[in-house]
C-alpha cells in the first residue's frame, strides 16, 4: 500500500508541476587523487598505445593490488604517471636538494611500458605526515629522476584508491603467472565469467559496482570476450555485535576470529559461523552459542573413534537407510542453495540417530558418509574422521555420496486433521492411502469425532501425503 500511495503522490505532483520522480543511485566519490588511469587519452604526452593506456595504468596492480591498506598511502599502488620539473632559473639544480622548482601537473606523462611494473621505494618511514603530497613525497630519490635529455622529472606521489587492484582482480587470478599479459585469451574464455561471486551490501554499492564498471570497458576495448564479469550475486548478511550492533572498535563489540579458533578451534567457528542463521539474514554474534556446534563436532568424532562399526548389509536397519538417504539428499541441495544452516541442521539429526544405535555394530556406509557430508563444513574434522575410519587417501579424492530418490520418500506419512480449517488431530497412513481410508482412520479419533457429533460433513479436502480437512456444518 505504501509504494502505491508514493506512486499516486508522485504522480499528482507531477500534474501540477509541482515535483517529479527520479531515481538516486547510492554511488559514493571514487577519485584517483589528482591524476588517474581515467584522465582522457587525449591529455597525455605520448602515451604508450594511449587507447589501452588503462591496461597499462592497471599493470603495476598486478604486484601491488593486496597493499591498498592505506588507501591514497604508501601502499596503494602507484600511478605510472610523471611530470616535467621546471627548475626556472636553477637549471644545474637538483630538486631533491629542495632547490626551487616547479612541477608541471598539467603536463602528465604515462610511465613507458618497457618501465613497468612501477614499483614503490624501500622506505623506514611510510607514515601519512602532514605533506598533502604523502609519505612518498619524502622518497626524493624516487620520486626525482633525470632523462637522458637532461631534464628533471616527479613521480605522481599519491597512491591508487583502495578498490584499484579489486576491480579486476578476477580477471587476473585466472591467468597469475603470466608475466606477457595481464591474462590471456585462452584464460578468459575458459574461465570467465566468475559463476558466482558472495560478498555484502558494502560489495554491491563499491566493489562490485566499479568492478562492472572496468569490466565494461574492458569489454569495448576486446580485452574480455564477456559482457558482464559475474553471472550470480548472492549478499551475504553481516554479522553483528553481541549487542546486535554493527562491529566497531568505537563500540568495543568487535569479535576476534582467531580467539575464537584458539579457545574451539577452527572447524567450530566455520560450523558456527555457517549455522547461525540463512547466509543473506543480519544476524548477531553470540559466542555462547558456539557449544552447540562443539557438541555436535564432537559427537561426530566420538561415534567414529569410539564406536564398532560393520560393513554387513543386515547392519543397516530401514530406519537408518532411508534417514542417510534423506539427509544425503538434503544436505547436497542445500549446499547447492547456500543453505548452510539448515544443512548442519539435517547432519546433527542424522547423527544424533547414529548416537542413539545401542548393543550394535554402526553401519560403516552411514557413518562414512556422515563424515563426507561434513567435511565441506569442518574440513579438519572429517580429514581425522576419514584417517580413523582406515582411508590412506584424503576424503577430498572420494567421489560426494549418491543418494537413492526412492529411499528418500516415506512409506508412511503423518497427516494432520482439520475439522473446518482448525486441526483437531493426525494420522499416521501410507503415502497413497486412500481417501475413504484416511477417513475412517479419522473419524475413528475421539478428538477429531467429537467435532463431528451431530454435524453433517459437506465437504472433504483431501491432499494425499499431507492434509485432511473436513467441512462440516
Amino acid at each position: 500500500m505504501t509504494a502505491e500511495a508514493k506512486k499516486v503522490v508522485v504522480q499528482e505532483l507531477e500534474k501540477k508541476s509541482r515535483g517529479a520522480a527520479v531515481i538516486n543511485y547510492r554511488l559514493r566519490d571514487w577519485v584517483f587523487s589528482r591524476y588517474a588511469p581515467f584522465l582522457p587519452f587525449s591529455s597525455l604526452v605520448n602515451p604508450p598505445a594511449s587507447r589501452h593506456f588503462l591496461i597499462y595504468a592497471l599493470l603495476p596492480l598486478v604486484f601491488f593490488s593486496f597493499h591498498s591498506y592505506h588507501r591514497q598511502r604508501y601502499w596503494g599502488e602507484p600511478i605510472p604517471i610523471y611530470f616535467p620539473v621546471d627548475m626556472s632559473d636553477h637549471e644545474k639544480g637538483d630538486p631533491r636538494n629542495d632547490d626551487p622548482h616547479t612541477i608541471r601537473y598539467d603536463q602528465p606523462i604515462a610511465v613507458e611500458e618497457s618501465e613497468l611494473p612501477l614499483k614503490l621505494p624501500e622506505m623506514d618511514n611510510f607514515a601519512p605526515g602532514n605533506d598533502p603530497q604523502g609519505c612518498l613525497a619524502r622518497a626524493k630519490d624516487w620520486r626525482y629522476f633525470k632523462k637522458p635529455d637532461g631534464k628533471w622529472y616527479a613521480r605522481e606521489t599519491n597512491t591508487m584508491p583502495q578498490w584499484a587492484g579489486s576491480c579486476w582482480y578476477y580477471l587476473r587470478f585466472t591467468d597469475p603467472t603470466n608475466t606477457e599479459r595481464a591474462w590471456s585469451e585462452e584464460a578468459d574464455r575458459d574461465w570467465l565469467p566468475v559463476d558466482l561471486y558472495v560478498g555484502g551490501q558494502e560489495h554491491a554499492v563499491l566493489h562490485l559496482l566499479y568492478a562492472r564498471f572496468w569490466h565494461k570497458f574492458l569489454f569495448d576495448e576486446g580485452l574480455t570476450k564477456h559482457k558482464e564479469p559475474f553471472q550470480k550475486l548472492v549478499h551475504q548478511g553481516m554479522i553483528l555485535g553481541s549487542d546486535g550492533e554493527k562491529m566497531s572498535k568505537s563500540r568495543g563489540n568487535v569479535v576476534n576470529p582467531d580467539d575464537v579458533v584458539s579457545e574451539y578451534g577452527g572447524d567450530a567457528l566455520r560450523l558456527y559461523e555457517m549455522f547461525m542463521g540463512p547466509l543473506e539474514a543480519v544476524k548477531p554474534w553470540q559466542t555462547a552459542q558456539v557449544a552447540g556446534v562443539v557438541r555436535f563436532r564432537d559427537k561426530v568424532y566420538q561415534l567414529v573413534k569410539n564406536r564398532e562399526m560393520s560393513k554387513k548389509p543386515e547392519a543397516m536397519d530401514n530406519e537408518t537407510l532411508r534417514l542417510m538417504h534423506k539427509t544425503i539428499k538434503k544436505v547436497t541441495q542445500d549446499v547447492e542453495t547456500l543453505s548452510f544452516n539448515t544443512a548442519i541442521s539435517t547432519l546433527m539429526i542424522f547423527a544424533n540417530h547414529l548416537s542413539a544405535i545401542k548393543g550394535r555394530a554402526l553401519p560403516r556406509a552411514a557413518v562414512e558418509n556422515l563424515v563426507l557430508l561434513v567435511s565441506p563444513f569442518a574440513p579438519h574434522l572429517g580429514e581425522e574422521c576419514w584417517e580413523l575410519l582406515g582411508h590412506s587417501k584424503s576424503l577430498s579424492s572420494h567421489a560426494w555420496p549418491q543418494y537413492q530418490e526412492e529411499l528418500t520418500v516415506d512409506d508412511v506419512v503423518t497427516l494432520g486433521v482439520q475439522v473446518n480449517g482448525k486441526t483437531r488431530g493426525e494420522v499416521s497412513v501410507a503415502v497413497d492411502a486412500k481417501e475413504a481410508d484416511v477417513m475412517a482412520l479419522a473419524t475413528a479419533q475421539d478428538k477429531v469425532a467429537g467435532f463431528l457429533e451431530g454435524k453433517t460433513v459437506v465437504k472433504v479436502i483431501y491432499v494425499p501425503g499431507r492434509i485432511l480437512n473436513i467441512v462440516v456444518k
